[in-house]
């Protein structure tokens, strides 16, 4: 059983093992193995809330009738913006990456779209913070 099967099925899988076979395959660096991980186990972990959360801000589309490839760089991209301490903008970029590299023609726009309306939701959207371009300056109220 592979790690899609068993997060289909709801059955239980020694997750460590399923990554460790699968990142084999890959070089991969220290740290960049550990991060991979991380998200592989919190994501699992946080499924039913990053659904929920994609759901909200997927306007017209069920999770079910997305293309897995879209469907899981959200949940990757949604699982960095509420759990760890990456910048919006870097989890959006890659995201958008493999939207691009993965998905088809439209996944980049539909990925960045619902990221940026989660962002905004976690309370990481960097728009209200940071200047558009360099010099601009940005006013805050109150």
């Amino acid at each position: 059983m592979d790690l899609t099967e068993s997060t289909r099925s709801g059955a239980p899988a020694d997750m460590d093992a399923v990554f460790e076979a699968v990142a084999e395959n890959f070089e991969l660096p220290e740290g960049a193995r550990e991060f991979a991980a991380k998200l592989v186990r919190g994501i699992i972990e946080h499924r039913v809330e990053l659904d929920a959360l994609l759901s909200e801000h997927a306007t017209n589309w069920r999770l079910s009738r997305m293309a897995a490839v879209d469907r899981n760089t959200l949940r990757i991209g949604a699982y960095e913006l509420g759990h760890t301490d990456t910048p919006a903008r870097i989890v959006l970029d890659e995201a958008i990456e493999l939207a691009r590299r993965f998905g088809s023609d439209p996944s980049p726009a539909f990925v960045n779209g619902i990221l940026d309306a989660v962002s905004f939701a976690v309370g990481r959207s960097e728009k209200a913070r940071a200047p558009k371009a360099p010099g601009e300056v940005v006013e805050h109220s109150g």
